[in-house]
């Protein structure tokens, strides 16, 4: 196992957001307490992202899910950071040539959460009603509801979006409640969306752990806290999303769920302008998620019309 100590710490690589360094924190207690290790052994290093450094243009526009991992990336192999910590939502499907992304925390509340400062909910939203959203799969979902509302662009950390809402650039937006919960924010009048209703991105709610295929001794750190249901919930929806050569510039949902040795999983796909949905579902072994994942991404693929996840049509 490597040999940490104060003099030389476990550097620990993160986005600067309030969540991101929440993100880090847990991982860190998770460390500290397996290891019986202090606090002083490691050391937080916060790493701007692309994501982090253009906020005035949609995600579409910039690139896809590397936007919040790449300079990151970039550090860890560089040995500038021993592990990087990732919202796994962001993550793309296959990482950088030398690095493995295998470790996975305790899952979080997996569903989206409406926001808004009134008293209103999703159905009784006026007609016409600004609607806040950077994400193209909870755009695509909301249209196809309720396609009189106007969804803008809103781009930001929960406090920024909070602040919007004040501001009034919107009436409402949506947040996910594992956000929320890790921050400990339960003063935010958010309602939680059932998945019925609003299925989440691919791999909501978790946090993953990435490091240097070749770092044996960190490899063994980081296996005292692997959570194996996480693992395998992930490793369906993952290859779900793969299949589906998914981004950020695609409305994907999916989400895996475990009944003793059985794995369901549910996915669908949208037209960016929610004009079109496609969902099924596929249940079998836990241990065949990825096969079960493939198999349902290629489902919905035969399915999609050319042209389907084209975003310039919405």
């Amino acid at each position: 196992m490597k040999n940490v100590s104060a003099d030389a710490p476990l550097k620990i690589g993160t986005r600067g957001s309030p969540l991101a360094l929440a993100q880090a924190y847990e991982t860190r207690c998770r460390l500290m307490a397996a290891h019986d290790l202090p606090e002083a052994a490691f050391e937080i290093v916060v790493i701007k992202t692309t994501g982090d450094k253009v906020l005035d243009r949609p995600l579409k526009e910039i690139g896809g899910k590397g936007l919040f991992t790449r300079e990151i990336e970039d550090d860890l192999l560089s040995g500038a950071i021993d592990i990087a910590v990732h919202s796994m939502k962001d993550m793309p499907t296959i990482q950088p040539d030398g690095l493995i992304l295998e470790t996975y925390l305790p899952r979080e509340d997996t569903r989206d959460a409406f926001v808004t400062l009134g008293d209103l909910t999703l159905a009784t939203l006026p007609q016409g009603a600004k609607v806040g959203s950077s994400s193209l799969r909870r755009r695509a979902q909301l249209l196809s509801y309720r396609n009189d509302l106007d969804v803008v662009d809103f781009r930001g950390n929960v406090q920024t979006r909070l602040k919007k809402l004040g501001d009034g650039v919107a009436l409402a937006t949506f947040l996910a409640m594992a956000g929320l919960n890790r921050l400990e924010m339960a003063e935010v009048p958010a309602i939680a969306i059932a998945p019925e209703d609003m299925l989440p991105a691919v791999a909501q709610g978790a946090i993953g752990i990435e490091r240097r295929q070749d770092d044996a001794d960190t490899a063994a750190m980081l296996d005292a806290i692997h959570h194996i249901p996480t693992g395998r919930r992930l490793a369906a929806e993952r290859a779900f999303l793969k299949t589906l050569d998914g981004s950020c510039e695609t409305p994907i949902a999916g989400l895996a769920e475990l009944d003793g040795d059985t794995l369901r999983l549910r996915g669908e796909i949208l037209r960016p302008d929610g004009s079109e949905r496609l969902a099924d579902e596929i249940s079998g072994p836990v241990a065949e998620g990825a096969h079960l994942g493939q198999t349902l991404g290629e489902r919905l693929l035969s399915r999609a019309p050319a042209g389907f996840f084209d975003w310039r049509a919405a």
